[in-house]
């Protein structure tokens, strides 16, 4: 299901009662980040402000602050049916007859159509201000955290181009307002934004840049999703809402963005103008502190006559953030698989800021498995900026922490089974030795074989007969127990096949 710009999903919203309209006045500054903040650890509504203190623009936050709503942005029922339309994709066999030939035709025409579409005219170009008018104060940007650098513009999707290539660029970079033209591009430097800015610089060239806010969610996902860097986030836009997506050219710089955005910024980036960016208030739960960043200039301003200011905040988790990351941990899962067949699951904790810990279910066919896929890990995009691996048989379940923590407890043996790597981290890496580079750790809690150095017998985990527990299932009601059977079940682990047997 497409959207044609925010205003439709706020409206699916409001109908499926997912979103709460709040008219007393609130103030932008830290009295927003509140409300959500309490809001959001509640697993809370959706809510649009629509008396900013100040503003005339409402504010929308929390969107995508539940399981449900993220699926709802997206337009399915589940997250699951977005990675199974990949995995059909990919795990799809060469086309034998006439008619597998024709199937194959007809999905590539498919997939043609998600390709981006260049239109004249959108919702984002009802009110164009240029020059001295283009101001950022006439925004609701919010200030999130007493201790923050200022002002952050938190969804905005930023739009670059390669210079040596033309191919487009579409990320979510966090945004920190200066003055009413001037704001902070806060690009880590693992980030394709921010190759782009370092090949503006070796040319010593003035980078075009403009940032979008709103539009169909499906084009925030997109530029949130660890896209290899040759692939168009619009092209993936498409394919999520399996419509193309409209693109209009900006007023005042040769980029494209969506015609139905809510609000446009354009403008550049000179490539030797740097400044003091953060302190930010980070989804590790710690500020980020100030570094020298680029320096955005705004030449204009275009948006809706009605336009909504769409906003997160980000902090101690879980926030709204998570359902984001949450959502890619699934999408991706298959692609992962499809170069890494032994991995059957994949948890990105929220608590770990998706790049501090990963927990990783591996299919062991021979000895060393479970290190060899750690190393891999630490090989592929951005999932090399991992901290710490913690490594699990198939069966075991990686969403549940409480039988996680049971296998490391019980599994490792700590100078047999923990490897220690240096290597590139996050940069939001507080604890590493350096910026941007630290040590990572790998954590085998797999059973060990005898060729992994095990040579006693390793016990079997315990487990009832199932033909009780079948007994058992059909007298619970009769047991006059306070406990549902559900409830009864609740820290029932998953059988290994090697225990199945009665």
């Amino acid at each position: 299901m497409a959207y044609r710009n925010l205003k439709d999903f706020i409206h699916r919203l409001k109908r499926e009662n997912e979103l709460i309209e709040i008219d007393h006045p609130v103030s932008p500054f830290l009295e927003m980040t509140e409300i959500t903040d309490r809001v959001s650890k509640a697993r809370g509504p959706a809510l649009l402000f629509t008396n900013p203190e100040g503003y005339n623009v409402p504010v929308l936050i929390n969107a995508y602050g539940s399981e449900r709503r993220m699926a709802m942005a997206l337009g399915v029922d589940s997250i699951d049916e977005i990675a199974e339309r990949i995995r059909a994709l990919i795990t799809q066999k060469p086309p034998g007859t006439m008619w597998e030939k024709v199937q194959a035709l007809f999905q590539l025409k498919e997939l043609a159509g998600y390709a981006p579409q260049k239109v004249s005219t959108g919702r984002c170009k009802e009110v164009v201000l240029k020059g001295e008018q283009a101001r950022l104060d006439q925004l609701p940007i919010m200030t999130c955290w007493p201790k923050d650098g200022g002002p952050y513009i938190t969804l905005g999707q930023v739009y670059t181009r390669d210079p040596l290539t033309g191919l487009r660029n579409c990320g979510l970079y966090r945004i920190q307002v200066f003055d009413s033209h001037t704001t902070g591009m806060h690009w880590q430097i693992h980030k394709v934004g921010a190759s782009h800015y370092r090949e503006y610089f070796k040319q010593n060239k003035r980078m075009p840049v403009a940032v979008a806010l709103g539009g169909d969610p499906a084009l925030l996902y997109a530029a949130s999703a660890p896209l290899p860097p040759n692939i168009d986030e619009m092209l993936f836009a498409g394919f999520l809402r399996q419509a193309a997506v409209e693109m209009v050219p900006c007023e005042t710089i040769d980029v494209e963005v969506p015609a139905h955005a809510e609000i446009v910024l354009e403008g550049y980036i000179e490539p030797l103008e740097q400044r003091m960016e953060g302190p930010f208030g980070d989804h590790t739960g710690y500020y980020s502190l100030a570094e020298p960043y680029p320096v955005f200039h705004v030449t204009c301003v275009t948006r809706a006559a009605d336009a909504v200011y769409p906003s997160t905040i980000v902090g101690i988790p879980p926030m709204e953030d998570a359902f984001l990351g949450k959502a890619t941990e699934r999408i991706f899962l298959p692609l992962i698989q499809m170069t890494f067949p032994e991995i059957v699951d994949l948890e990105l904790p929220v608590e770990g800021g998706f790049h501090s810990l990963a927990i990783v279910a591996v299919k062991k066919s021979y000895p060393g498995q479970a290190f060899k896929v750690a190393h891999a890990i630490w090989g592929t995009g951005l999932l090399s900026l991992t901290k710490t691996i913690i490594l699990v048989d198939e069966h075991v379940n990686v969403h549940d922490f409480g039988e996680v923590l049971w296998r490391v407890a019980n599994n490792v043996a700590p100078q047999r089974d923990v490897q220690m790597v240096m290597g590139p981290v996050d940069v939001l890496d507080n604890s590493s030795e350096h910026p941007r580079y630290g040590s990572k750790m790998a954590i085998d809690a797999t059973r060990k074989w005898p060729e992994e150095g095990f040579d006693r017998e390793w016990p079997p985990d315990i487990i009832m007969s199932p033909s009780i527990k079948a007994k058992v299932d059909e007298i619970w009601s009769k047991l006059g127990l306070p406990i549902t059977l559900d409830e009864s079940k609740r820290r029932q682990f998953r059988i290994t096949p090697d225990d199945a047997a009665e």
